[in-house]
């Protein structure tokens, strides 16, 4: 898996396509999709394209999309993929990955009340991951993992497995270095993929702090001749994670690409960590509210899968 990916989450109709295809002109190898973010037509026409125009080969990129969670009952697991694969236009996934430990009734998408979810006994993640064991044995999927998962639910899942998730993809940037999961991954031997590795660009949303504008950030794109984006996912890549930076902007683009390129030092990386604040961008509360039957602390703390 290419250390640096593109990640589609909030981008546009109209807009992921030609991102797409530029990513790929100038050298991104990895890209990062799922249903729900209701794009994933059109990232399977720019793929046509650029195999059709020989930019690239299939075998040269990697390709990850996730299951939704009105899916999680395991004979709706590979339905899903099926129609993921149709909809990018491919043959296989690099990497399959169930989109959030949360199980809600088919055919629900985001919950309103509690009567739209399934309980952690009515669809517990092994028969989930039942199924995700089953698209991989039959080819459709290359690699399977998870994301947002906690870490003692993602060792459990790793003792109960038969094919264990190779890759946990949660929200981690300066301001959210996940320390704990990180060890346990690498203990584990599972590859730790961050999404919101910027966290929302500039903080103009309410409550949404401001990472290009912190200062030991800045003093250290100072000292590189770089930009605050490129530190904080040269930070992501020193650490051994793998940030999926999202842009459909070509030159911001061809920065977070550089910024593979960045060596910081171990003291510059752990003056990075010490910006950590827990603060989460995607918070779970979704799927918390009202009378649901999970929580913020089962969500973020806890550990069962069945």
């Amino acid at each position: 898996m290419p250390v640096l990916g593109l990640g589609t989450w909030k981008c546009e109709p109209g807009e992921v396509g030609r991102a797409v295809i530029s990513a790929i002109k100038m050298g991104y190898r990895h890209f990062d999709c799922a249903p729900i973010y209701k794009n994933e037509k059109e990232i399977g026409e720019a793929f046509a394209e650029a195999f059709a125009e020989g930019l690239v080969k299939r075998e040269e990129l990697w390709i990850t999309s996730k299951l939704w969670c009105d899916k999680h009952l395991e004979a709706h697991v590979l339905p899903a993929l099926k129609q993921t694969l149709a909809d990018l236009q491919l043959d296989y996934l690099d990497l399959y990955l169930v989109h959030w430990p949360i199980a809600l009734k088919h055919g629900e998408i985001f919950p309103e009340t509690g009567n739209e979810f399934l309980s952690s006994s009515e669809a517990p993640l092994t028969e989930t991951w039942a199924g995700m064991e089953a698209c991989q044995g039959e080819g459709l999927t290359r690699h399977i993992g998870v994301s947002n998962f906690s870490p003692a639910r993602l060792d459990a899942l790793v003792t109960a497995a038969k094919h264990p998730p190779e890759v946990n993809q949660v929200e981690c940037h300066p301001f959210l270095i996940q320390e704990e999961l990180l060890s346990v991954c690498n203990r584990l031997g599972v590859i730790l993929t961050g999404y919101c590795p910027l966290i929302s660009g500039k903080g103009d949303e309410e409550g949404v702090p401001n990472l290009f504008e912190n200062e030991t950030i800045a003093k250290i794109a100072e000292k590189y001749s770089a930009t605050p984006a490129q530190i904080a996912l040269a930070w992501a890549i020193c650490r051994g994670t793998q940030p999926i930076p999202k842009s459909t902007n070509e030159g911001r683009q061809r920065e977070n690409l550089a910024a593979a390129e960045i060596r910081l030092s171990a003291d510059e990386v752990a003056e990075i960590d010490a910006l950590n604040r827990d603060f989460r961008y995607n918070d779970g509360e979704i799927w918390a509210k009202g009378n649901s039957p999970y929580s913020l602390e089962w969500l973020w703390e806890g550990g069962a899968i069945n």
